[in-house]
């Protein structure tokens, strides 16, 4: 496991798990805290390809600017522009499964028809290569609207709003195989789904203030966000099977 921050973030160690911190702030700024076992490795070397992950955990406030959560994926953006900070490598395809928290810029969802927003549980399935990643490639600076249909083409998501009071402990786990994801709090299962992501992914543990849209208006944005007091993610009794 690797803790990583930009400057002025933290990561302190708790007397059952970790507090990650980030500053306040203005919409200038990049400001990140990050846990997880993948960095410096190439997507095809990440660790898992199941896992049980559980935890406790709680944050500072309902309505965090930016993103937040804990689970897996395959760190698909390129030039740092999605959650997480590390070394240039060239975007890819999404695949994730996580419990996540969302800002009201955020629209992580290629569909109309699934939630975007406020905190989740979710899910991304995407190929390592499709015929279609040609045109919405060349359709992004001129069709955007016309590059998410594409991408929902190719990309299968699956998620549901969660009604939990995240600032207060939760147990969270998070089940994952290749043909099936589980989320459950407090040990009631919650949201479960069929759409896998594909492996390997890395565990990814984060605070942030950033936002990535791809809203149905097309307008495709990335960007960072103020957040006027420091926000914070406490967890607990962390476990990997």
């Amino acid at each position: 496991m690797k803790a990583r921050t930009t400057p002025n973030a933290s990561i302190d160690k708790t007397e059952n798990g970790y507090l990650l911190k980030i500053p306040a702030g203005d919409s200038f700024s990049y400001r990140f805290a990050q846990i997880d076992d993948y960095f410096g490795l190439p997507r095809r070397k990440f660790p898992h390809h199941s896992l049980t992950l559980s935890l406790r955990a709680k944050t500072s406030s309902l309505s965090l600017p930016g993103t937040w959560g804990f689970g897996l994926w395959n760190d698909p953006f390129g030039m740092s522009l999605g959650f997480g900070g590390r070394r240039w490598q060239l975007p890819t395809l999404p695949n994730a499964v996580w419990f996540f928290g969302a800002s009201q810029q955020n629209y992580l969802s290629f569909t109309n028809d699934k939630p975007a927003q406020g905190f989740l549980a979710q899910s991304f399935r995407s190929p390592r290569f499709h015929p279609l990643l040609f045109p919405a490639g060349f359709a992004l600076p001129f069709a955007r609207k016309m590059t998410r249909k594409l991408l929902s083409k190719v990309i299968a998501e699956d998620s549901s709003t969660l009604s939990v009071d995240v600032t207060q402990w939760h147990g969270y786990r998070l089940e994952w195989s290749l043909k099936r994801a589980a989320w459950y709090v407090d040990d009631v299962l919650v949201f479960e789904s069929l759409v896998s992501p594909n492996p390997p992914l890395g565990l990814v543990i984060w605070i942030d203030n950033q936002f990535a849209a791809f809203p149905p208006d097309g307008k495709i944005g990335f960007g960072v966000l103020e957040n006027p007091e420091p926000a914070w993610l406490e967890i607990s009794d962390l476990s990997l099977i």
